[in-house]
């Protein structure tokens, strides 16, 4: 049996959902009902990722307050900001995580030796190589490995146009996937770490309003449209872990928005 099977066989058998239903049902539930639900659902095989981005500690507080030993996938690209692995520490102390760190089976070096600097190309081919081998490679893995049959992250409808397509209840890679703030705006998650006295990622007091590797995250300025305009220098949106993983789902996403 090969590898990618085994690590399939470790998921838990997923229930055959009615998505339009679901959505239509829960598509105005609040953020707390939605994360219950999905325990109550999947159960051990829900999981949650985090990027220990900006506002990252809304999701970890909402998500462990229901289900507090949670696996949180973290992949750390090897290029984070000193600032990210100080406030993913912090948190992590904080909330107690159950904390899984994934990283890339080729290390920095070996990366930049074999493909140079992808990130200083100016190429979106080469920051979605960049992307496949640091980011999408080993969350595919991490979700594999967990026996993930359903994935909770905290994406928001105005971060990207791809984000504004989806739906509070979808599919992934084989995988369910749920989207508790997806309709949140900014003043929802500023009240809700007003709330309950939780931090900014602290590159937030910098001008930064989305933050990820140090080599492609830059602070806001005043000719920007949109916050992700300070990413992957401005040529793409996305990173490639919330995309459809296949022409199927890419189809099956663009019907749905009709």
């Amino acid at each position: 049996m090969s590898h990618a099977a085994l690590l399939h066989g470790k998921r838990q058998v997923s229930p055959v959902l009615d998505l339009k239903s679901i959505n239509r049902d829960l598509g105005d539930a609040d953020a707390t009902s939605l994360v219950r639900w999905g325990y109550d659902t999947f159960g051990e095989g829900l999981v949650m990722s985090t990027s220990f981005g900006i506002q990252s500690a809304v999701m970890l507080h909402l998500v462990t307050q229901v289900v507090p030993q949670i696996p949180v996938i973290w992949v750390d690209t090897g290029y984070l900001p000193v600032e990210t692995y100080r406030f993913a520490d912090d948190l992590t102390q904080r909330l107690n995580l159950n904390l899984k760190v994934y990283q890339s089976a080729l290390s920095p070096a070996r990366m930049e030796a074999l493909y140079g600097k992808l990130w200083e190309q100016h190429d979106v081919e080469a920051l979605n190589r960049y992307d496949q081998i640091r980011k999408v490679e080993p969350m595919q893995r991490a979700l594999a490995e967990l026996g993930a049959t359903a994935w909770l992250t905290g994406l928001r409808a105005d971060q990207t146009d791809h984000r504004k397509s989806l739906d509070r209840i979808g599919q992934q890679g084989g995988l369910y996937k749920l989207l508790p703030i997806l309709r949140w705006s900014s003043k929802d998650v500023y009240q809700y770490l007003t709330a309950h006295d939780l931090p900014y990622h602290p590159l937030f007091d910098q001008g930064y309003v989305s933050v990820g590797d140090w080599h492609s995250s830059r602070p806001i300025t005043a000719d920007d449209d949109n916050e992700r305009d300070t990413r992957f220098k401005g040529l793409k949106q996305e990173c490639g872990l919330h995309l459809p993983q296949s022409p199927e789902e890419a189809a099956s996403l663009d019907s749905s928005s009709l």
